[in-house]
């Protein structure tokens, strides 16, 4: 009897042991997933500053290069709500993506203020996010 009960406390020592260092390599491989979909919103961010760029300075079809805006900015929007540590920044980017998406050509007048206000949110900055939500509340809900 005393040694199954000194086997039975060396398994529960073992499997105790394992079940620790499982649950450190699964924290460790969230913590990982998490820079990587940081790493992505960031870049994405940084694609649609680079396109508004190109759609002020550019000549020719700019039909197209505002749909590359709008593509960068879906797929940083899509990026951001995986990213956990991040509450009211997801609405506001959401926000700027719809907006975006429903209101053209008041958002091509505004692509300036568009365009800081992302640059500061790459700088984490903090005022970055306040000036994207600033200037969705500057848009005409109402209006195309």
């Amino acid at each position: 009897m005393k040694r199954r009960m000194i086997s039975a406390i060396i398994l529960f020592i073992i499997t105790f042991i394992a079940l620790l260092v499982f649950i450190a390599l699964y924290m460790d491989e969230v913590r990982r997933v998490q820079e990587t979909y940081r790493n992505q919103y960031r870049t994405s961010l940084g694609d649609v500053v680079e396109d508004i760029r190109s759609y002020r300075n550019g000549e020719g079809d700019m039909e197209l290069r505002y749909m590359r805006i709008l593509s960068d900015m879906s797929g940083a929007n899509s990026f951001v709500f995986l990213i956990d540590d991040l509450g009211d920044e997801k609405k506001v980017i959401n926000e700027v993506n719809t907006c975006i998406m429903k209101y053209p050509e008041q958002m091509k007048k505004k692509l300036d203020e568009l365009e800081t206000a992302l640059q500061d949110i790459l700088d984490e900055l903090g005022k970055g996010y306040d000036e994207a939500k600033a200037l969705v509340d500057s848009i005409d809900k109402q209006g195309y």
